[in-house]
């Protein structure tokens, strides 16, 4: 097991896989850890790719006790093991609000970021704003938190339970659970930055392609979130995953796995 040391003792775990100064780093979402990325590594592996996973600070085995679990923060970790691990040359790739980690750290990275994956990405704005007319509300965001916070077992199982669209066996949302169970009861803190996000002068400031999956029927976030990175950055491809939820790498895995394989191939 590898940990980068940050601020105040604490260690952020990571996995690397492969050699070379370029690499895949992977980012899993919300309350998850590097295992999300089960269903993806070893296709990426087995391409010759260089794969980073990290465990956002609070979840996986990253230490639980950071007092700093912004968004930021997160991109902050990110940006540290590409330094840390000598990579010249980067594609990002994020779920969900992994999506909005990887965009700050793409601009954090400048040139040293070839190519930026959305997958089912938080980014621009997770929620609506005067002009901006996607995402969930003030209001959805708050009584999620609230409902987390009054029983996190039971809440945590029913977001499991609803991240796959399509049908999935019981042992997939067994899995989902035991990864969210693993992340600390203060990570709830990254999920409330999502609401003040605002990334869309970042997207358009940045020059690195981006590959978008969307997840029609996605019920964490917004189909059309997904779709509007087009609107504001310079360069995007966005891929409809039509019988996807929040998770096309576990639904529609040979897709997901071609476009990405397809995308990595030409960025790094």
């Amino acid at each position: 097991m590898s940990h980068l040391a940050r601020e105040d003792g604490k260690q952020v775990y990571y996995e690397d896989y492969g050699r070379g100064d370029s690499a895949i780093v992977l980012v899993h979402g919300w309350g998850a850890n590097a295992r999300a990325w089960d269903y993806t590594l070893p296709a990426l592996v087995a391409s010759g790719h260089r794969v980073v996973l990290i465990d956002h600070r609070g979840c996986g085995q990253s230490s639980k006790d950071f007092a700093d679990v912004s968004i930021e923060a997160i991109s902050g970790d990110v940006v540290a093991l590409v330094e840390h691990l000598g990579l010249s040359r980067v594609v990002l790739n994020g779920w969900s609000l992994g999506g909005a980690v990887v965009v700050a750290a793409a601009v954090a990275l400048g040139d040293r970021c070839s190519g930026l994956v959305l997958t089912c990405g938080a980014t621009p704005c997770y929620l609506q704003k005067p002009d901006y007319p996607y995402g969930g509300t003030d209001d959805a965001l708050a009584e999620t938190l609230a409902a987390m916070s009054a029983d996190r077992v039971n809440f945590l199982s029913a977001l499991a339970g609803g991240v796959c669209a399509s049908d999935v066996s019981p042992q997939v949302v067994d899995w989902m659970v035991g990864m969210f169970m693993q992340s600390s009861p203060l990570a709830a803190a990254s999920l409330g930055a999502l609401g003040p996000l605002d990334q869309r002068a970042d997207l358009a400031a940045l020059e690195v392609p981006i590959l978008s999956f969307v997840g029609a029927h996605d019920a964490v976030v917004d189909p059309a979130v997904c779709r509007s990175v087009a609107d504001y950055a310079k360069d995007v491809s966005l891929v409809e995953c039509a019988n996807s939820g929040h998770a096309p790498f576990v639904e529609e895995s040979e897709l997901y796995l071609r476009e990405l394989n397809d995308f990595i191939a030409a960025k790094l």
